[in-house]
C-alpha cells in the first residue's frame, strides 16, 4: 500500500482531496493504522468485546482470502444482511480489500423483499448472521438465483473458512471512481433502489464532515443508535472512526432509551448520533426518572438519571427535529442536539447545524465540499424566504442507481441530485425543511408544511410524536390530519367528557395558537406509534392510506 494514494489539505475549509491515480478505501480505512502506529489501539468495542486495528486488519485480510476461495471474484456483489458487530467490519472491508463489492441490506426487510434485493443486486452470495435466517434462506429459494447463503457461524459457517484462511492480503487494484460497495435505500414510498458508491465517496463524508463539522478525530469514540446497514448508520459508526482513528461503539440491540442510556454510561462514548424519534423517547424516559424522584418534568437531571458525562457531541438525521425537542434535550442533558440532513445517495450529511452554531428548528448550513440550492417547478433557483426542491452536489454523491435509468434521469441531472425536499434558504444561509414534495398540503389555496404542525403539537407535554398529512373533507377540500403518539395513555374521569375528545379539542386550540389559523388539524387520531423506514423516515403514504372519509 502506498500512503501517496491520497493527499489530504487541511489548511483551508472545505477540506482538498486529492487522489492519485489509483485508490482503494480499504488502504486507507484499514490498512494505513499499522504504519501510523495504532496497531493495538481500540477500533472496535462493544460489551464484552474489544478489538484492536492490528486485529482488524488481520481479520479482514482473512475475511478477503476466505471470500476469494469460496469462488467470490473481484466485482462480484456480496448481499450482508448483517447485526452491528466486528463481523461486519471484517467482510464489508474484507470484500473491499479482495475487489468484491459488499451491499449492506437491512436486515428488518423480510423474505419476500429480500428476494427481490438478491434477483435485482445479482449478488453471487449472502452472508447473514444466523438470527435472520429465517428471512434469509427462503429469501434465496424465492429468488432462484443460484446466490449462496454464508451464514456467520463457526461451525459449518463462513467463520470456519475466515479462520482457516491466511491474513495477508494483497489489496485489489482500484481507481477512485471505481465502485466500492452498494446501499438499498430503504425509501418513504415504494421498492428499494439499488445505490452504487465510488471508493472516493466515503473519505469526501468523513472530510468534509466527520472532521470538517463535527471535528472527530482519534481520541473520539463514536456511538450510532442508527444501525450500520444504512448510509447514516455505515458513516457515524464505521466510516468516520476508522478515517480518524478514533473506535467505534457498537451495540447490536434494538435501540430504546433504556439500551442506549446503558451504552452510554457503559462503553463512555463522546459522540452519539440518534434520530429525533429516539430522542422523544429518550427524554420521555428521563422525564418518567425525574416524575418517580419528585423532581420536575422537563428540567435539569435528577436523582436516578442516566450519566451522560463522557458525550461531547449529539447529531441527529432521518427526520428534521422539532425545535422544542432540540431544547427540552439541551435542557435536560446540556447537549445540543446538531441536526442535518443526508441521504443514501450522497452518502451521509451535506447541511448541518455545527457545534456552538445551531439555529434551532433549522437544518443548518451547506457542509462544506458541497452546493446546494432550492429550485421552483420551471426549474429556477428560488431566492432567500422562498420554498422549492432541495437539490445538492457535491463529492459523495451516487454516479446513478442500479437498473433505474428512468428514475436516475429525473433525479440526477448534470451532477445535481434531486433530493425530493421541500426547503427554504433564509437570507443567512440557513436552511429550513417543509417536508418532501408529495407530502406538502395545500389548504385554502395556500401551500402548508406538514412539518410546522408536527413541530407545533410535540410542543405539548402529551405530545410524544406527530405526523401530519393531508386529507378530504365532505367536501372534496383537502385540510391537514394529524396523527399523534401520546407521551402517557389517556384517562377517563367519571362524568367528565372523553379524554380523547378534551385533549383532541386542547391540541386543535393549541394549534391554532400557535400557527396560521388555515394550518391546525381539523382531526386528530391517537395512534400507539408511526410507519417509519429503518432509517427512521416517517411513512406518511401509509397514514394517508389509512385515513379514510369520515
Amino acid at each position: 500500500m502506498s500512503l501517496t494514494e491520497l493527499t489530504i489539505d487541511r489548511s483551508k475549509v472545505p477540506a482538498r482531496l486529492r487522489y492519485g491515480a489509483t485508490f482503494s478505501a480499504a488502504s486507507w480505512y484499514i490498512d494505513r493504522h499499522a504504519a501510523e502506529g495504532r496497531g493495538d489501539k481500540v477500533a472496535i468495542e462493544q460489551a464484552g468485546t474489544r478489538v484492536t486495528y492490528g486485529e482488524l486488519a488481520r481479520r479482514v485480510g482473512q475475511t478477503g482470502n476466505a471470500l476469494l476461495g469460496l469462488g467470490l471474484a473481484p466485482g462480484d456483489r456480496m448481499l450482508m444482511v448483517v447485526k452491528d458487530c466486528p463481523e461486519f467490519f471484517h467482510f464489508f472491508w474484507g470484500a473491499i480489500k479482495a475487489g468484491i463489492v459488499p451491499v449492506p441490506v437491512s436486515y428488518l426487510v423480510r423474505a419476500k423483499d429480500l428476494a427481490f434485493i438478491i434477483a435485482d443486486s445479482e449478488c453471487r452470495a449472502v452472508v447473514y448472521s444466523p438470527e435472520f435466517a429465517a428471512e434469509v434462506v427462503p429469501g434465496l429459494a424465492a429468488a432462484r438465483t443460484g446466490a449462496r447463503g454464508l451464514a456467520l457461524e463457526a461451525e459449518g459457517g463462513v467463520l470456519d473458512d475466515v479462520s482457516a484462511a491466511p491474513s495477508e492480503l494483497e489489496t485489489a487494484p482500484a481507481r477512485p471512481g471505481d465502485i466500492a460497495f452498494w446501499l438499498y435505500s430503504s425509501g418513504t414510498t415504494g421498492r428499494p433502489k439499488g445505490v452504487p458508491h465510488r471508493h472516493r465517496d466515503m473519505p469526501a463524508t468523513c472530510e468534509h464532515y466527520a472532521v470538517g463539522i463535527l471535528g472527530l478525530g482519534e481520541d473520539d469514540r463514536c456511538y450510532s443508535a442508527a444501525k450500520l446497514f444504512f448510509a447514516y448508520g455505515l458513516g457515524n459508526a464505521m466510516t468516520f472512526p476508522l478515517w480518524v482513528g478514533g473506535t467505534a461503539v457498537l451495540d447490536e440491540r434494538r435501540p430504546t432509551p433504556a439500551t442506549t442510556f446503558e451504552t452510554i454510561e457503559t462503553l463512555r462514548p463522546t459522540a452519539y448520533f440518534g434520530v429525533p424519534t429516539l430522542y422523544a423517547a429518550q427524554l420521555q424516559a428521563l422525564d418518567q426518572v425525574r416524575a418517580a424522584a419528585g423532581g420536575p418534568a422537563r428540567g435539569t437531571p435528577g436523582q436516578g438519571s442516566p450519566d451522560l458525562g463522557s458525550l461531547r457531541l449529539c447529531v441527529s438525521a432521518g427526520e428534521a427535529l422539532p425545535p422544542d425537542l432540540f431544547r427540552r434535550w439541551k435542557a435536560a442533558t446540556g447537549l445540543e442536539i446538531l441536526d442535518g440532513i443526508g441521504s443514501t445517495e450522497a452518502l451521509h450529511i451535506f447541511i448541518s447545524n455545527a457545534p456552538g452554531h445551531v439555529k434551532p428548528g433549522s437544518t443548518g448550513r451547506v457542509v462544506p465540499g458541497y452546493e446546494a440550492r432550492v429550485m421552483n417547478e420551471d426549474g429556477t433557483e428560488v431566492g432567500p424566504g422562498e420554498a422549492g426542491q432541495l437539490e445538492i452536489r457535491g463529492d459523495s454523491t451516487t454516479p446513478g442507481y442500479w437498473n433505474r435509468p428512468e428514475l436516475e434521469g429525473r433525479t440526477i441531472v448534470d451532477g445535481w441530485l434531486r433530493t425530493g425536499d421541500q426547503y427554504v434558504r433564509d437570507a443567512e444561509g440557513w436552511f429550513h425543511y417543509r417536508g418532501r414534495a408529495d407530502d406538502m398540503i395545500k389548504v385554502g389555496g395556500i401551500w402548508c408544511s406538514p412539518f410546522d404542525i408536527e413541530a407545533r403539537l410535540m410542543e405539548h407535554p402529551s405530545v410524544l410524536e406527530a405526523a401530519v398529512v393531508g386529507r378530504e373533507d365532505d367536501h372534496g377540500l383537502v385540510k391537514p390530519e394529524a396523527h399523534v403518539v401520546l407521551s402517557a395513555p389517556l384517562r377517563e374521569t367519571a362524568g367528565a367528557p372523553s379524554a380523547a375528545d378534551a385533549l383532541t379539542a386542547e391540541l386543535v386550540a393549541h394549534c391554532q395558537e400557535g400557527l396560521p389559523r388555515y394550518m391546525y388539524p381539523r382531526w386528530i387520531r391517537f395512534v400507539a406509534g408511526l410507519p417509519k423506514t429503518a432509517t427512521g423516515k416517517i411513512q406518511r403514504f401509509r397514514l394517508r392510506s389509512s385515513s379514510p372519509l369520515r
